[in-house]
Parts: C-alpha cells; sequence; structure tokens
C-alpha cells in the first residue's frame, strides 16, 4: 500500500474558484488526491508531509493544443523528416513541458500510438499525460498539404486516393474524410482534428479563407460523434469559425480572425475556443530568424496584429476558451509565455480556468484533471506567488514551481 503524502499549510487554488482556500492539507494517496481538509486536523501515522508554508497549491497544468512532433518551424521540412529523429524531439519537448508544471497535453497534430506506447511501456518517462489525435486531417491544397506548389509526387500515395505523411492525411470527399476519421481512431486517437481554413505554416493556401464542404465536415463530425470521440478544427478567418461551430466541432483551434457575431454565434452553440497566442508572437518576434518560410512569416504578421483582440472579443461573448500554445520546433521554450501574453487582457482566474477545469472538460476529464477536490488525479504544483495576483509566477518556464507532481509521483521536489 502506497504512502500518504500530505501537502501540508498550503493556499489551495483549486482549479477554478477566485479565492484561494487558506491553511489547508491536501491528502494523496496513490495516483488520486483522496482528501482535502483543515491543516489542524489530527495528524495522519506515516504520512510524508511536504511543508508548503503558506505558498499556492494548484493543479497541474494543461497545455490543450501542442505538436511534439513538430521539430522544425518549416513544416514543409518536418514531413520528410525521419521519424526517429521526430521521436527524440519529441521527448525533448515532452520533459520540458512537465519542467514547466503542465502535467497533460493534448497533441492536435502528429503524436501517435507509438508514442503513446512508449510512454505507458516506461520507454519514455517523467513526461507529461498524453492525448493525442494522431495525423490532421486536411483537402487537396489545405492546411496540412504542405507540399509546395511546385511539387507533384512528393507525397506517398496509395490506391484509395489518400496521400499521407507523419503529421498529416489528404482526404477528399465525405467517404474519403469518414475512412480518415476511422483509421485514426482506430489507431487510439483520443479526438480528431481536420483543418477548416488556411493557415500560416502551410505554403499554399490562402489564410482567409475556409477549407472543406459542409458535407465532409459533417461526415467527420458523425463519425467521431459515433465512437464518443469529438473534432476540433483548425480555424483563422471569422467565416470558417462560425461554420465550424454550425456543423457540430466541438473545439476549434486559433479563432484569431474573428468577429463579435461570429463569437456570440459559438457561445450560443457551446463549442469551445481553443487560442494560441504563443506561437503567434513568438513566429513573429522569431521566426524568420529560426527559419520559418518568408511566405508564413507574411502570414502571421497578419494573424499577430488581430490575435489578443480576438481574446476580448471571445470574452465579451462569454465563450469557454480552453488554453493552448502551438509553438513549432526550438520556440516550444516560449511555453509558459502562454500565460503572461493573455494576461495582457484578460483577468488572470480566466487565464488559470482555461488551463484547468476548461481544459479538462475539453478533454472531457471534468473532475479527473484540472482541478483539486477529492477523487481527482494528483496532479500538483507548489508555486512560489499568488497567480491570481501575479500571473507572472506560472510564465517564467517553471522557475517558480518548486514542487511538480504527476499522478502522485514527485517530477520535481526542490522545498
Amino acid at each position: 500500500m502506497s504512502k500518504t503524502i500530505i501537502f501540508r499549510s498550503a493556499r489551495v487554488f483549486d482549479g477554478e474558484s477566485e479565492k484561494l482556500r487558506d491553511n489547508v492539507d491536501v491528502l494523496v494517496a496513490g495516483d488520486s488526491i483522496q482528501e482535502i481538509r483543515d491543516s489542524r486536523a489530527e495528524a495522519v501515522s506515516d504520512a510524508e508531509v511536504i511543508d508548503c508554508g503558506g505558498r499556492v497549491l494548484m493543479p497541474g497544468l494543461i497545455d490543450a493544443h501542442v505538436h511534439v512532433y513538430a521539430s522544425s518551424l518549416n513544416i514543409s521540412r518536418v514531413v520528410h523528416t525521419p521519424v526517429s529523429y521526430q521521436a527524440h524531439f519529441a521527448a525533448e519537448f515532452l520533459h520540458a513541458a512537465l519542467d514547466r508544471g503542465f502535467t497533460t497535453v493534448r497533441d492536435v497534430g502528429g503524436a501517435d500510438v507509438g508514442l503513446a506506447y512508449a510512454i505507458r511501456d516506461g520507454l519514455l518517462h517523467r513526461v507529461p499525460r498524453l492525448f493525442y489525435g494522431g495525423r490532421v486531417i486536411s483537402q487537396t491544397g489545405g492546411h496540412g498539404d504542405h507540399r509546395p506548389p511546385d511539387e507533384i509526387d512528393g507525397m506517398e500515395c496509395c490506391g484509395c486516393s489518400f496521400h499521407s505523411n507523419q503529421l498529416s492525411v489528404i482526404a477528399d470527399g465525405a467517404d474519403a474524410v469518414r475512412r480518415a476519421v476511422r483509421e485514426e481512431l482506430r489507431r487510439g486517437a483520443s479526438h480528431i482534428k481536420i483543418m477548416a481554413s488556411g493557415g500560416v505554416a502551410s505554403p499554399s493556401d490562402p489564410l482567409d479563407r475556409s477549407q472543406y464542404s459542409d458535407e465532409e465536415i459533417r461526415a467527420a463530425v458523425d463519425e467521431a460523434e459515433r465512437a464518443g470521440s469529438y473534432v476540433a478544427a483548425h480555424c483563422h478567418p471569422a467565416q470558417a469559425v462560425r461554420r465550424a461551430a454550425a456543423l457540430g466541432v466541438r473545439s476549434i483551434e486559433h479563432c484569431t480572425l474573428i468577429d463579435r457575431e461570429t463569437a456570440e454565434y459559438v457561445a450560443e452553440r457551446g463549442s469551445f475556443a481553443v487560442p494560441t497566442i504563443s506561437t503567434i508572437i513568438a513566429l513573429a518576434e522569431e521566426g524568420e530568424r529560426f527559419g520559418f518560410p518568408p511566405v508564413s512569416v507574411a502570414k502571421v504578421k497578419r494573424v499577430a496584429e488581430s490575435a489578443l483582440k480576438s481574446l476580448e472579443i471571445l470574452k465579451r461573448a462569454g465563450v469557454k476558451m480552453g488554453l493552448g500554445t502551438d509553438l513549432l520546433g526550438v520556440l516550444h521554450t516560449r511555453q509558459s509565455t502562454e500565460f503572461t501574453l493573455r494576461a495582457k487582457v484578460l483577468p488572470a482566474i480566466d487565464v488559470l480556468r482555461s488551463a484547468c477545469v476548461v481544459n479538462a472538460e475539453i478533454l472531457n476529464q471534468s473532475g479527473r484533471l484540472g482541478s483539486i477536490r477529492p477523487g481527482a488525479a494528483a496532479d500538483l504544483l507548489v508555486v512560489d506567488g499568488n497567480p491570481l495576483e501575479d500571473i507572472s509566477a506560472l510564465g517564467s518556464g517553471g522557475d517558480r514551481i518548486p514542487v511538480i507532481m504527476q499522478d502522485g509521483r514527485f517530477y520535481k521536489r526542490a522545498l
């Protein structure tokens, strides 16, 4: 039987409440939180005590938009990179993410069953919990089609008209989309990612144009829902965001060019938005230096102008916002900046909820992840400073997080 661990004299942020609970103990048994009680309660025999000294104890962070195989800013190069190299990059990415306090990540394009099995079997350990969607599904010439315009036979093609690489599958027509969705679900995907608009990193598709027909998006949503899963959709322009919400997409990524009317419609439909501010700012500031293609540099400058404004629009409309980062290559070191960037226009409590209870809801893990309550996973951080008052406590890359626990095991213990 595992020993009980007690976090003593903590100020607890439970993942949702804007008021901290002072001077409480949080008891961990095995991989779960067992009890939350007053620090003056009777001692527990044989328990290991971690004295928090009045520091904030909070749930482990969740990043709902990562690409752990995106080893370069040039995605056209990534899709031709050996999988063995990508696996080593993913290990580095995941270790660093846990160092920054992210105990759970959702990969929305690339991570696969092999990586999941390596984590499960202990070949890759001391990494965040991984929810993966497998390869993204894109139309020909869409955001997931990374062939340059002058390339004809640069990707594998089989008789069923599928083109694929490690990160994406190109599927045209409702039947092909259904097949692609079923294939990713067969490989264990927890969700399905489709490309519903142009994007920044792809070479040939206009940023402000919608992609996929209504019939194709409905096919993806129908297949995912019947399998107990859901669809996440890449969308920049307002038109694409509205279509995604109307057609049943549950998680709408980026939303950088959204307007008030569309945001209100998304709120009405109950879809989630997952903005990714840190990658936009990082690419605008450092993309060119790290090999981001010139055509993509021009695209990112456009969305950078509206990124923070989109957060204000979504907030006013009452849209539930998750927290994602979407950082490519070496820029993953900026993961924690998502907190300080969002705090420029949003209250700290909104940003914290996004990384905790809202992201847990997106993952269908409410009550298990992103919260401190009996029965929840023992994913816990001890933080120097109060993130509700100074969110830079989480924005400094883990430097102010002396304790990181995941599933009841210490990853970092510096108190």
